[in-house]
């Protein structure tokens, strides 16, 4: 497969293009920025020639694999689809349902498959977990804790100039990563409440389909000391905790890769597809609506 990476920030250097570059089976075939000297820059560290023209380089390649704002991504991702491309997105894949509703209505017009890149979906021991837990069913309540320090005071995140992460917190950046192991273990979402909490802290009570609910406690702001991630499930087995990750995201993003070509090449959709995005866009976007109106939404 004959990829192109669009995007040269933090994440592309340290996730994307390392592994595309090495990912067998894959072609770095070039890479596309919004700063062509960065572009550039980055495309010489792995042999992969930078891209001025956007139109040239998804003319030339099978895939792209893209890393950049969600409001800027959900428009290239239409783009590159109608170009013929099949996606690896970010997450979250927009952050308007109707921007992300394209996405989906382009990969369907256009016959190209889609994998949304949720770390936590691609780990080593949680993909297995996730999927463990699905088939035991018979669960009570979730509980899903992910309190980052990207904005804390003594933060040394890279990703801590991230407008959009500034702009939109914990709610879209880490949201989508609990909502990505809670729904196909617990079932899809019907209600949402959402209650802030402090800075950017925010609380979520959700119904699901199967009579189960869960709450989630999400954060950029919490102190150093006192942030990490957990999950929790209680039901007519016990209580089991999602394994504690023990490998970073470039071994998972090499699972995606696989995804990808596993799903280009079957014509099956992928659980994690734009259309699963798309699930979380609009659960997340009714959490945005009970926080300003302070009622449980219907999601």
């Amino acid at each position: 497969m004959r990829i192109g990476l669009l995007g040269t920030g933090p994440w592309a250097e340290r996730v994307h293009a390392p592994v595309l570059a090495e990912h067998p089976g894959v072609e770095f075939a070039g890479v596309w920025g919004r700063r062509p000297e960065a572009a550039a820059a980055l495309g010489a560290r792995y042999g992969a020639p930078g891209h001025t023209d956007l139109d040239r380089l998804l003319a030339e390649v099978d895939a792209v694999s893209i890393a950049l704002p969600p409001a800027v991504q959900a428009g290239l991702a239409v783009r590159a689809a109608e170009a013929g491309c099949h996606l690896l997105l970010d997450k979250p894949v927009a952050l308007t349902v109707p921007e992300a509703r394209r996405v989906v209505e382009a990969t369907e017009a256009n016959g190209v498959a889609s994998v949304v890149f949720f770390t936590v979906r691609f780990g080593g021991d949680q993909l297995p977990w996730i999927e463990e837990q699905a088939a035991v069913g018979g669960w009570f309540t979730g509980r899903s804790d992910w309190l980052g320090s990207v904005f804390a005071p003594d933060s040394t995140s890279p990703y801590a100039d991230s407008p959009w992460r500034k702009e939109k917190g914990a709610l879209w950046d880490v949201g989508p990563h609990a909502l990505s192991v809670l729904l196909p273990v617990l079932g899809d979402a019907t209600s949402v409440t959402a209650v802030a909490g402090p800075l950017d802290t925010v609380h979520l009570v959700l119904r699901h389909a199967g009579g189960a609910s869960s709450t989630l406690a999400l954060s950029l702001t919490a102190p150093r000391a006192g942030g990490g991630t957990g999950m929790e499930l209680r039901g007519e087995s016990g209580t089991v905790h999602l394994p504690e990750r023990g490998e970073g995201p470039v071994a998972a993003f090499h699972r995606a890769l696989d995804a990808l070509a596993g799903a280009a090449r079957t014509g099956e959709p992928h659980p994690c597809s734009a259309a699963f995005g798309l699930r979380t866009v609009e659960i997340l976007a009714a959490a945005e609506r009970s926080l300003a109106a302070g009622a449980t939404v219907e999601v």
